[in-house]
């Protein structure tokens, strides 16, 4: 079973890489973050010709999640239960029997500001609610785009970009909370090449100079650590002419 997560920054945009990459790399799970389209715009029938079925939670301009599956999802969730919140950002499906959430973390905008306490408050809340769920549902895949490194090893530049967004020791110690539940963070369950990230700025020349953060991950519960044949971030597609600025991650399962 293959499962990925790809923000991919405006489906209006980025739909024909988005088949076109399923088309080369057809995984049974892609959840998708940052639709930016209201449900009413969402390409279901596009989806549906390539062999996926859909589940969404649009936004207009903003945020927007979804999971694609080759077989249907069921049990959906969409957001935080219990947490109330006026933005897209969660979508959870049970999927040949893997409880799979897909997330689009807050950004957080910068420490100190009105977004960030958002952002403190939403990954408490996001913590609770997961620790529910792997109660209910022991495989279990949290992944998406995090908008949070682990360390300094997801970092280009750690000095210069130390206590900034995505690099603070207050988001870091929410994604560890997140890990002591009993998840793991599949890539770094294997040897990876030295920066290794998922994100870059399109602003001077991120992408081709290796300016650029891991912030998009996939957790995986207990029991699916025995599964994991695999993990990698698939940087090809942040080639493409008009790119989104992450690159899809994907992990390989063994459920047998």
């Amino acid at each position: 079973m293959k499962l990925a997560t790809w923000n991919v920054n405006s489906l209006s945009v980025r739909l024909p890489q988005v088949l076109d990459w399923l088309q080369a790399n057809p995984v049974d799970v892609l959840a998708l973050q940052e639709l930016k389209m209201t449900d009413d715009k969402f390409p279901a029938a596009a989806f549906s010709d390539a062999g996926y079925h859909a589940q969404w939670f649009g936004q207009k301009t903003y945020n927007g999640v979804a999971l694609l599956s080759r077989t249907p999802a069921s049990d959906i969730v969409k957001n935080i239960p219990g947490f109330d919140d006026d933005m897209a950002r969660v979508i959870t499906g049970t999927v040949q029997g893997v409880r799979v959430v897909g997330a689009y973390f807050p950004n957080g905008q910068e420490p100190g500001s009105d977004k960030f306490e958002y952002k403190m408050e939403w990954l408490k809340s996001l913590r609770q609610w997961i620790k529910a769920e792997l109660e209910l549902h022991p495989k279990l895949v949290l992944m998406g785009d995090y908008n949070i490194t682990f360390d300094d090893l997801d970092v280009w530049d750690p000095i210069g970009l130390h206590e900034t967004i995505h690099c603070t020791e207050e988001e870091r110690y929410h994604l560890r909370a997140l890990v002591a539940l009993g998840l793991h963070d599949s890539h770094r369950l294997f040897d990876q090449p030295p920066k290794s990230y998922s994100w870059w700025d399109y602003r001077n020349a991120g992408y081709t100079r290796n300016r650029g953060l891991r912030i998009d991950h996939i957790l995986v519960s207990q029991a699916l650590k025995p599964a994991v044949l695999a993990c990698a971030i698939d940087k090809l597609p942040r080639k493409n002419e008009r790119p989104s600025d992450h690159a899809p991650v994907v992990l390989t399962l063994d459920l047998l």
